[in-house]
This record gives structure tokens, C-alpha cells and sequence, in this order.
């Protein structure tokens, strides 16, 4: 039996990148998985055709985080098609760097409220899903929180928002058996790095020297920890920031 069988699995913005990864992966070991989705429906459509030409099952869900509407709907479909919700990916994220002279509020809000007002709003919708045997909550943070990486200035709020998120929650969610962990990834491959320029930057240069295991990261690098924080092998681990990064710090 695998080890996520018989689980439904929930992965916010999974059209692609870590959290297409994320979904491929959570399928891979038996849970049935809700590809949720902001616009990329072309996207969402691709890793649900994945999934099934490898016999697992999945459906895909738009919706925006950031819309308490667009969160209920997105839980009330996954329960009207599996009956279940055991396992929350909050993997939806945005991010935009630029000088606090280049400050922005409108910036500042897209980014919290995708970052932060979406991962509370779909750990707050999974909850309440959840059946008496608990869930599991996990995060993707970054490790930028601690860089200090100049011109990361809302980035870095958001993602150290949500690691005190994950702390909190661990032990206001404790007694139910929810189980709330946080993924923090360096910097990875993505098609969002590419589009963002990152990939063959400078940053990109030196990030990969400053790497003890001297490369950035891939999807397929991140996945397998998210499974294992989504299964019974991490029974014992809540509140935890588990940083995968390379080794950078």
C-alpha cells in the first residue's frame, strides 16, 4: 500500500513549478489530488493529464487564493468530488524585488495577499474540511528569510510571516491532530524563475556559489519532502521550518 493512499491532498497554485512537482509527487504515493489554480488553466490541465497517464487521480480546480470565495468553492468542490480533505499545500506565491525607493503599496498588498491572506484563508477552509483524524498543513516558505537579501524587502515579510504562521498554528492546531509544517526552499528552477530573468543571473551565479551541494534547486528536489510531511512518516513533526536549500543559510 502506498503511503498516501486513500488521502486527498489540496496543492494551491500547482499549475507548475514547486507546486506542479508538489501534486506529481503527492500522486505518486497514492493521495488523489486537487490541482488548484489561479489563471493557468492550460497549465493545471497538463499536470492532471500527468498524473492519470501514471493511473493516479486527480481534477483541477481555479481559483484565487487571495478571494475568500474563490477558497470556499475551491474546499467545497474537493468535497463534493472525493468526500475528504487530508492534506493542505499552501504553495500559491508571488514574489517582486526592487530598492525600498522603488516601494509600493499596491506591490505590497498583491504579494500579502497571495502570500499571506491566501495561506490563512485556505488553512483556515482545510480546518474546517478536515476530518476527526486530523490533516497536515504545509507551507512553502523561503529561505530568504534568512538572507537578508537586499530589494527583498516585502518578499521576505511575507515568507517570515509565514513561517511565524507555522508556529503558531502547530500548537493552536495540535489538540485537533493538525499537523501544520513549513518547506523552505532556496532558490529553484522554475518556469516563474525563468519568466522573472533569475535563471542565468548574477543572482543566479552566485547563489550556485554560495550552494555547499554547488547547483540551485529543481521541483523534484522539494517534492519527496512534501510527501514525507504529508504522510504518516512525520507523525511526530509539527511546527518545524525544514529548510531545503543545498545547504545555503
Amino acid at each position: 500500500m502506498k503511503k498516501l493512499e486513500n488521502k486527498v491532498a489540496v496543492v494551491t497554485g500547482a499549475s507548475k513549478g514547486i507546486g506542479a512537482g508538489i501534486a506529481k509527487d503527492l500522486a505518486a504515493a497514492g493521495a488523489t489530488v486537487v490541482v488548484n489554480y489561479a489563471s493557468s488553466k492550460e497549465g493545471a490541465d497538463k499536470v492532471v493529464a500527468e498524473i492519470e497517464s501514471l493511473g493516479g487521480k486527480a481534477i483541477a480546480v481555479q481559483g484565487d487564493v487571495a478571494n475568500p470565495a474563490d477558497v470556499d468553492r475551491l474546499f467545497a468542490e474537493t468535497k463534493q468530488s472525493f468526500g475528504q480533505v487530508d492534506i493542505l499545500v499552501n504553495n500559491a506565491g508571488v514574489y517582486n524585488f526592487g530598492s525600498i525607493e522603488d516601494f509600493d503599496a499596491n506591490e505590497y498588498h498583491r504579494q500579502f495577499n497571495i502570500n499571506v491572506l491566501g495561506l490563512l484563508q485556505a488553512s483556515q477552509a482545510a480546518v474546517k474540511s478536515f476530518g476527526e483524524n486530523g490533516g497536515s498543513i504545509i507551507n512553502i516558505g523561503s529561505t530568504i528569510t534568512n538572507l537578508n537579501m537586499p530589494g527583498s524587502v516585502i518578499y521576505t515579510a511575507t515568507k517570515s510571516a509565514v513561517e511565524a504562521i507555522t508556529k503558531v498554528l502547530s500548537k493552536e492546531l495540535g489538540p485537533k491532530n493538525i499537523r501544520v509544517n513549513s518547506i523552505n526552499p532556496g532558490m529553484v528552477e522554475t518556469e516563474g524563475t525563468h519568466t522573472a530573468g533569475l535563471i542565468g543571473s548574477d543572482m543566479h551565479h552566485e547563489v550556485t556559489k554560495t550552494t555547499p551541494l554547488g547547483r540551485i534547486g529543481q521541483p523534484d528536489d522539494i517534492a519527496p519532502v512534501a510527501v514525507f510531511l504529508a504522510s504518516d512518516d512525520s507523525r511526530w513533526l509539527t511546527g518545524e521550518i525544514l529548510v531545503v536549500s543545498g545547504g545555503v543559510r
